[in-house]
């Protein structure tokens, strides 16, 4: 009888603690980030994760193949267990980089923190990327003002979603968890990120095919990803109903990411009743989202203090809340 009494403590205190190990296992698959600067960061510049046509107009037979660039944000520490944020840039869809004042340090602060961070440059409206022939068709009903922009949206979101596969493909190298994935930008930025997060992983790679555009190849185009988190600083669902029409789609419905929207209430360049329209797409859909009105702010206010907080603390709030890291 004692020999059976032992045999069941040995066999509960076993099981107690195999569960506690598989316990601290699923904890630790959760990234765990800090409230304050925490590391130094390790800056890599121009890495190439793609290369996409350029032409000399649209879709001319004049074209060259250019290199599409990615810079990275690293943490100095020894995680291997690595939230992702990707950073797209504004300007228009004209100009602009990756270099950016405010997105080199919206990626130094979330790096310092615990995020791999990466920011991309993508073909401009002066690249004249490829697009789809129903994409040139479709033109036709597109006004005088908004054409170029129109044309360029394609290539810009297709480079972004590019951006984004590389980074799964080189999650080993950085040591990524890629259940845990943000992307967000500001403006224009911000509309490609939508647009990225939004639809669904074949729309701005399947369109066109490997014999019309041969830099498709290089964009690892086997990979996968979910985006858990979307940052929207004063952009738009313009970009993504350019698709939606085109191909007859609607992209927005309850499976999207949450997405933190902040715009300025004066906002002359993107007006901010878009952001009331990509709110209330939100609420009509049911998905988690929050929305700060900048009021009396224009285009850009990166430097805005709402209630004595900046805008990246704000967004960092949020992709904790709505990831469930684990924040120290």
């Amino acid at each position: 009888m004692k020999n059976f009494l032992f045999f069941i403590l040995i066999l509960y205190f076993s099981c107690s603690e195999n569960e506690s190990q598989i316990n601290e296992t699923e904890e630790t698959q959760i990234p765990l980030i800090h409230n304050n600067s925490t590391y130094d960061v390790i800056f890599t510049e121009n890495i190439v994760y793609g290369y996409g046509l350029s032409h000399e107009s649209i879709n001319s037979e004049n074209q060259s193949s250019m290199p599409l660039l990615i810079d990275s944000y690293i943490p100095d520490n020894l995680s291997e267990n690595r939230p992702v944020l990707m950073l797209i840039h504004g300007g228009g869809l004209f100009g602009g980089s990756k270099q950016q004042a405010a997105i080199v340090n919206i990626a130094n602060f979330f790096a310092e923190r615990g995020w791999a961070v990466f920011s991309i440059d993508y073909r401009l409206k002066n690249d004249y990327g490829t697009v789809p022939n129903e994409w040139v068709d479709f033109s036709t009903n597109i006004d005088n003002e908004s054409i170029a922009k129109y044309y360029a949206s394609y290539p810009a979101i297709r480079d972004a979603k590019a951006a984004l596969r590389w980074i799964i493909a080189n999650k080993n190298s950085y040591k990524l968890n890629d259940q845990f994935i943000t992307v967000g930008g500001g403006s224009a930025g911000a509309a490609i990120s939508i647009g990225v997060s939004v639809s669904n992983l074949n729309d701005f790679k399947s369109e066109i095919n490997l014999e019309d555009d041969f830099t498709l190849a290089s964009t690892n185009l086997d990979q996968d990803y979910e985006i858990k988190t979307i940052l929207d600083f004063w952009g738009s669902s313009t970009l993504t109903k350019a698709h939606e029409l085109v191909y007859g789609l609607n992209h927005f419905d309850l499976s999207d990411p949450p997405i933190f929207i902040t715009h300025g209430t004066n906002d002359t360049t993107v007006p901010f009743s878009e952001a009331v329209e990509l709110r209330d797409i939100f609420t009509q859909n049911q998905v988690p989202y929050i929305f700060y009105e900048l009021e009396g702010a224009g285009h850009g206010p990166w430097n805005f203090l709402y209630e004595d907080n900046r805008l990246e603390e704000l967004a960092l709030s949020f992709i904790v809340d709505q990831q469930e890291l684990i924040i120290n």
